[in-house]
């Protein structure tokens, strides 16, 4: 054992190669008077006085053993209880010590850093024990099969009541951060990316160890498009010496909140348990709401088991974005009953959680349900404020009642006392001008003047652009004017609304006038406003003019978006000039623009139905190697051109392709591949496809059904069909397969094969089945064979199903005409029988 006082550069040299000191000698020195210890693998740390004296090595020695747990502590093989790592007790340090309070100031605690500070059992807080692997893929699982009792069974583990937390991880940065040299720098380096290198991939990498974690953020919240910042985020994740800070993790999850993301939000919140960063109730919510806008409800109100599973007790934050995500869903029954369930297990709910419902009664159209609820606000403790007045305002507002809403206004002064300011005017006329209301907006406008208030520039801007998209132009111009007049100034919001209102009357010359008619006032036009002409010259037809307008942009001193880029791609597209389109997708690309899976869609589709499948697969190709969204779509709909054009070899070949690109072919793929292979008599290879979809796990569409029977029937392999149905039906019922086998032999006159399995559509008695009976009644009458029909017919009655009359007469005039007057006069009977025909008419 070896025990010695050394200097603090010693320390700091021994600590950094911490993996090799431990285990291997006793260690023990005053470190600012703080004292370290390690014996063998057990490591101990005690704070001395005069400890919080020094708070930068307080926290460069926290910051060291905060690296130190994540790289060795491993509580999957050592539990915490039982392992050799000491951490400082609440015991040590006391919240009423005068060196709590300083320590607590350093922001050590609460930063969300690894620290060895326990929670209030002593217990070292580290979450890895998420599981994600419940999470079923969207799709995977109908929305009919959820209980939806069992999402409200996870408030029974609460034991308590809370209010609305104000501690919420909500990174807030200052305009000064987005502008600061670094962030613009790194963020001109991934705009670079589809051209990167070694050298500028260590420029950033570099740069990336300089980024204070705000500017990190920054950086994240620059990107346009989200999928970006998300690699980016990756990306540094797997950098050496380089970690993430909690906030880090918080504002990519908020990042991800606003989109459909939801599986790259669920890959961040494990990231976050893995690295021992304290995922809170919040991180869950950013989660959830992911997967609502996914359209994925069940596994959003899956995350609430998730953090039941996890030891998190539910919050009112987690239980108002519960709320939120069943009411977006249109789910406000399921989100009233979750309103009471928390209310009966203690947590109390605030003027949050009934302007959710509020806005779940507006979006059913339960208006006097939403004001009813405003009523009962103040009987529960809780006094509806303007949000709850407006939300129901604007659903008025939207609907067009007027009187309404100056109905509401007194209500809310009366029985509230909450006075209509300029806000609320605001509101009002924002939400009449989006709706195309522009004519209620300006009579707001006007009523606001009266009362002294003095609407903005956006006020005017909103209703100009609402006059612009009826296409009263000179409403709109009267308003622009108006503003000068005032002295409001019009920005280049309200000039843009009247440039796109030109382009939307054909007018483009006006608008192209307007532009520099805004250079002229001091007025820049951005990338909106000429993204507002390339609409109008696409929309008139002059798209090869709209990619004159992209190439230019340089000099006139504007850039281009990935909006700007769509609207030309798609006017190309649309005026056949598919080439023009795909170079102009490639210049996106090199731009640091991504296009959309439904943009790549669009011009794959339109290539394929022009024959130019070389022009289709690499383009598609291009678009893979840049890193765009290419999706399950995209190859089907180049699988089914090559199918089209019965080159199976090449749809096989894209197949196989698809799996090396980690596109799984779904059920859509296959059916496109199987039914060109039914069409081209390859049966055997049809039935192998089939079978390896089911192995798969894939279910059989509608449109499978259809086709396999099409394709089968039509080739006469009844049999060969029956035994490949029995294995589809396994995997997925359809009630009208066989209905569907006997009328697709019908149809090709096959009705031996056809008769032979009537009995299985028999079995049960339904609309389809009368249906399909009768088409074989017809056929079989088509054929003059109306003994076999009437047969049928008698069939139908034993399962209590009615033939159609007008065809059974039929029937019983062919039978007559071939002399069988007593099976004629019995079917006639047999609907006398059943009511169906007067004895009379018989």
């Amino acid at each position: 054992m070896y025990s010695l006082l050394v200097s603090r550069h010693r320390i700091q040299k021994v600590l950094a190669r911490h993996c090799k000191c431990i285990g291997s000698f006793r260690f023990h020195t005053c470190f600012y008077c703080g004292r370290v210890g390690f014996v063998a693998k057990k490591l101990s740390c005690e704070p001395a006085s005069g400890f919080y004296d020094y708070p930068f090595a307080n926290i460069r020695f926290n910051a060291y053993f905060s690296s130190f747990v994540v790289r060795d502590f491993n509580p999957s093989s050592h539990s915490v209880s039982d392992s050799a790592v000491h951490f400082a007790e609440r015991d040590n340090l006391d919240d009423g010590t005068p060196d709590y309070v300083k320590f607590r100031e350093m922001g050590v605690r609460g930063s969300g850093e690894l620290s060895f500070i326990g929670d209030q059992n002593g217990r070292f807080q580290r979450i890895r024990g998420l599981n994600f692997d419940e999470f079923e893929e969207e799709g995977e699982e109908g929305e009919g099969c959820h209980n939806d009792d069992d999402d409200l069974m996870v408030l029974n583990s609460c034991k308590g009541h809370w209010g609305q937390t104000q501690d919420v991880w909500r990174v807030e940065l200052e305009e000064e951060e987005f502008r600061h040299p670094l962030v613009r720098e790194i963020c001109r380096l991934i705009q670079l990316r589809s051209a990167w290198n070694p050298k500028l991939e260590s420029d950033l990498r570099h740069l990336l160890r300089s980024l204070k974690p705000r500017q990190v953020c920054a950086v994240l919240l620059s990107q346009v498009d989200e999928r970006v910042a998300l690699q980016f985020f990756y990306w540094a994740d797997r950098q050496w010496r380089y970690r993430h800070d909690p906030i880090v993790y918080y504002a990519m999850l908020e990042i991800l909140s606003k989109t459909k993301l939801c599986q790259g939000a669920k890959r961040v919140l494990r990231l976050m348990a893995r690295r021992g960063i304290e995922c809170r109730p919040e991180a869950f919510g950013y989660l959830m709401v992911s997967y609502s806008r996914a359209g994925n409800l069940r596994n959003a109100m899956r995350v609430l088991n998730l953090m039941q599973k996890a030891g998190i007790e539910l919050n009112l934050a987690i239980c108002n974005t519960a709320i939120h995500v069943l009411v977006m869903s249109n789910k406000l029954e399921k989100a009233l009953r979750f309103f009471e369930r928390m209310q009966i297990v203690g947590i109390i709910p605030n003027v949050v959680t009934y302007n959710c419902l509020i806005k779940g009664y507006c979006n059913v159209h339960q208006v006097e349900n939403a004001l009813q609820m405003i009523a009962q606000m103040s009987s529960k403790g809780c006094s509806p404020d303007k949000v709850s007045y407006y939300t129901i305002m604007s659903f008025l507002c939207k609907e067009k009642q007027v009187k309404e809403v100056g109905d509401l206004m007194e209500k809310m002064v009366k029985d509230s006392n909450l006075f209509p300011d300029q806000v609320t005017y605001n509101t009002l006329i924002h939400t009449l001008a989006k709706h195309g209301h522009a004519d209620e907006a300006l009579q707001f406008l006007r009523e606001a003047e009266l009362r002294g208030f003095q609407i903005d520039k956006v006020g005017h801007s909103a209703i100009v652009h609402a006059y612009c998209k009826q296409g009263r132009i000179d409403e709109a111009k009267g308003i622009v004017n108006e503003m000068l007049s005032k002295g409001c100034s019009p920005d280049v919001v309200t000039y843009t609304a009247v440039v796109d209102g030109f382009c939307r009357i054909g007018k483009l010359d006006q608008a192209k006038k307007l532009l520099q008619h805004m250079y002229k006032h001091g007025c820049k036009p951005n990338t909106v406003s000429y993204t507002a002409l390339l609409t109008g010259l696409c929309r008139n037809g002059n798209s090869l003019q709209a990619r004159e307008m992209i190439n230019a942009s340089e000099e006139e001193l504007w850039t281009p978006n990935a909006i700007s880029y769509s609207v030309v791609v798609h006017g190309l597209r649309k005026e056949g000039k598919l080439s023009e389109a795909c170079q102009v997708v490639r210049e996106m690309v090199s731009k640091g623009f991504f296009p959309t899976p439904v943009e790549i869609n669009l011009i794959i589709e339109s290539l394929c139905q022009e024959g130019n499948m070389g022009e289709a697969k690499k383009f598609l190709e291009e678009c893979l190697s840049k890193g765009c969204a290419v999706n399950v779509v995209n190859f089907t709909t180049l699988i089914h051109g090559y199918c089209q054009k019965d080159d199976l070899e090449a749809a096989f070949s894209l197949l196989d392709d698809m799996y090396l690109s980690n596109k799984h072919p779904d059920a859509v793929t296959y059916t496109t591949v199987i039914d060109a292979l039914g069409k081209n008599g390859r049966i055997e290879e049809a039935t192998d496809l089939t079978m390896k979809m089911l192995k798969k796990g894939l279910v059989p569409t509608p449109v499978t059904y259809r086709t396999v029977i099409h394709r089968y029937c039509q080739k006469g392999r009844v049999e060969d069909l029956l035994k490949l149905l029995e294995k589809m039906l396994l995997r997925q019922k359809c009630q009208t397969a066989y209905n569907q086998v006997i009328e697709k032999l019908c149809s090709f006159g096959n009705l031996e094969e056809a008769d032979k399995l009537l009995a299985r559509v028999l079995r049960t008695a339904s609309r389809s089945n009368a249906k399909t009976c009768n088409m074989l009644m017809k056929s079989y009458l088509s054929k003059e064979m109306p003994l076999s029909a009437y047969k049928v017919a008698c069939r139908m009655f034993n399962r209590n199903l009615i033939p159609d009359l007008k065809l059974s007469q039929k029937v019983c005039k062919q039978l007559m005409l071939e002399g069988k007057t007593v099976e004629a006069d019995n079917l006639m009977l047999l609907f006398v029988e059943r009511g169906r025909l007067s004895p009379q008419c018989g």
